[in-house]
């Protein structure tokens, strides 16, 4: 990529700014920082703090170890930062756009059942009295390994048709744990390099179609598994689309640390840290959540939009809507 001379100075002061202030912000931050301004980046680095490279060490399985693409060196971290600052930009516009004509902030939830129940747990956080609209866009037994059945990019291309959406949550993973026949004809073993070049194409493509809609986009892990074998595969798979974000600069969510046990593994029941109170959050096929489990661990989520919007909100200089008290039992 070629630069004026007065962009690159741009560039080169922008970078200093973000290497003075690394340990605080992370690289997703650090790209709202730059769309938002200076002014208010702090608040911004506030609300996405926490990004992709706050999870906790992920135990290694015995499978093919995720193969994660290597830092950009020197000489292309310019460029590459330009690159992607610049649909980002577009997605910022958007959000502050839609705040700015006191819409509701849109967002879709798109994933297999798992998905469905993100959706659920944000519903019941991110309400229309605060301004948001939350539209579930999952389906169950889908996945990035079954487009025999269902190809997700024209899926989702055909879902949102020609309307955007502000803020996209991502949750798959619970139907991939197998091989594939790619389009080619070859078979694909599952975590083989076939699987995950073909997979993380698939993936970098429907991320792009979420961005083509102005989505700022965020994934949400699975959890622990009951099953000995199945937890294996997941974390494999949570391994590899962890990686696949990372790669893309989209925070991923991971909703193991808050649904495991003390010794982090699978548990059907935690004490909730806000009450104490004794809480069922796994259903009996030791998969899937219940509806508080859904809420438990889309919490950190939805603080982060609602921090990540109220400054945006802040910036086009809209309040936010009040929401009635809660009327106390009599």
């Amino acid at each position: 990529m070629r630069f004026t001379e007065h962009m690159r100075e741009k560039m080169t002061a922008f970078l200093q700014f973000v290497r003075e202030r690394a340990p605080l912000v992370s690289a997703m931050d650090r790209a709202a920082v730059l769309l938002i301004g200076v002014a208010v980046g702090s608040a911004i680095g506030f609300a996405f703090h926490g990004g992709t490279t706050d999870a906790p060490p992920i135990a290694s399985a015995p499978t093919p170890v995720v193969k994660i693409p290597a830092a950009p060196t020197p000489a292309t971290a310019e460029a590459n930062l330009a690159e992607r600052c610049a649909p980002s930009h577009q997605l910022q516009q958007q959000l502050q756009q839609t705040a700015a004509a006191g819409g509701k902030i849109r967002v879709g939830v798109f994933g297999d059942s798992f998905g469905k129940g993100v959706w659920a747990g944000l519903l019941n956080q991110l309400s229309s009295k605060a301004g948001y609209e939350v539209t579930d866009y999952g389906q169950e037994a889908i996945g990035f390994t079954r487009y025999k059945s269902l190809n997700l990019e024209r899926h989702v291309a055909d879902q949102l048709g020609g309307n955007d959406v502000d803020i996209a949550v991502i949750s798959f993973g619970a139907n991939d744990a197998q091989g594939i026949i790619t389009p080619e004809g070859h078979y694909a073993p599952f975590m083989g390099p076939l699987w995950q070049e073909t997979l993380g194409g698939r993936v970098e493509r429907y991320v792009g179609i979420l961005r083509a809609h102005k989505a700022l986009v965020y994934w949400v892990g699975l959890p622990h598994m009951r099953d000995p074998g199945l937890e294996r595969d997941v974390t494999a798979i949570n391994d590899f689309y962890h990686a696949q974000m990372d790669r893309l600069g989209v925070p991923f969510i991971d909703s193991r640390p808050i649904s495991s046990d003390a010794n982090g593994q699978f548990t059907p029941y935690l004490n909730d840290p806000r009450d104490g109170k004794r809480t069922l959050i796994r259903v009996g096929d030791g998969i899937h959540m219940t509806i508080p489990g859904y809420i438990w661990i889309t919490r950190d989520l939805a603080d982060r939009i609602r921090n990540y919007v109220g400054a945006v909100r802040t910036m086009a200089g809209v309040a936010a809507p009040v929401q009635p008290a809660k009327k106390k039992p009599v």
